[in-house]
């Protein structure tokens, strides 16, 4: 008797539902979950320092706007710049086609947080600290999205725990029947763990007012370690990444996990501050 190892079959419809001609996706689902948990996030910590509801308010503008457009153009730019840039029209008209990169999405963040700072009179760091905290959870919840949709999986295995995913073509054309790593459900645990590491430097050590910037480096260096080192058992996204050493999401991660390193570096050489309400413009409304 010949013994296959055990594996799970994964034929998950992507689509939620549909109006009309139109799917509504798990995957876009995952990702307003992701920016509304954010801004639920960013309200709690304007409440718990005492800051004007205008503040937490405006974050959902610049956070998510920034987040998504950042998202959508760094697939563009990263992934597929020829196709792209041959056709420009495509980075909005083939939104509804997939195409979100998780590099993208933050230095659109990076961005946005800065306007966000600017607007509001607040540290720049102040911003980057409280961000990191859903950060963590919403780059769980989108893998879920990436595992729904049966994309962005792993090379074969036999452990017991893998997936076969009957909806994927590339899976189907390249690896059936053997299981594949579902990376997808990897990163999110992982990026699980980060987010409770970084909830408790926050409301346990209230890390973000004693030594500003450690907050932003743990989660710079959880999110993106893990990252660099989950892609070494991933499937190319794309073609050209065949030749590489290296990964296109590997070497996109490597400035974060720099920066990371740098943030708490520069946090723990400071001396610690005292806990004080941070001043905003005027009480909370």
């Amino acid at each position: 008797m010949i013994l296959f190892p055990l594996s799970i079959v994964w034929d998950f419809d992507p689509v939620f539902f549909n109006l009309g001609s139109i799917d509504i996706r798990y995957y876009g689902l995952m990702w307003a979950v992701a920016i509304l948990g954010g801004a639920k996030f960013f309200d709690n910590f304007c409440k718990r320092e005492g800051l004007p509801s205008s503040v937490s308010d405006s974050i959902f503008l610049y956070g998510a706007l920034a987040t998504v457009l950042g998202a959508r153009l760094g697939h563009c730019l990263f992934y597929d710049p020829v196709g792209y840039l041959s056709a420009p029209w495509t980075i909005i008209t083939g939104f509804r086609d997939g195409g979100m990169a998780s590099h993208g999405a933050a230095i659109g963040l990076l961005i946005g947080l800065w306007l966000f700072s600017r607007k509001n009179k607040l540290p720049y760091i102040w911003s980057l600290d409280r961000i990191m905290i859903p950060v963590g959870i919403g780059g769980a919840v989108v893998r879920l999205g990436n595992l729904f949709n049966s994309e962005i999986f792993g090379t074969p295995t036999d452990l017991p725990w893998g997936f076969e995913f009957l909806r994927s073509y590339k899976w189907v054309h390249e690896f059936a029947p053997q299981a594949v790593h579902p990376t997808q459900i990897y990163e999110a645990l992982c990026y699980l763990v980060t987010f409770a590491i970084l909830c408790w430097l926050y409301y346990g050590k209230d890390m973000a007012r004693r030594r500003p910037g450690i907050i932003f480096g743990v989660g710079l260096i959880g999110t993106f370690l893990t990252r660099f080192f989950i892609e070494f058992i991933k499937t190319e996204q794309e073609a050209f990444e065949q030749s590489w050493n290296l990964y296109m999401g590997q070497w996109l991660s490597i400035p974060f996990i720099v920066l990371g390193v740098w943030m708490i570096w520069r946090g723990m050489k400071q001396p610690a501050q005292e806990i004080l309400p941070v001043s905003g413009k005027g009480g909370r409304k």
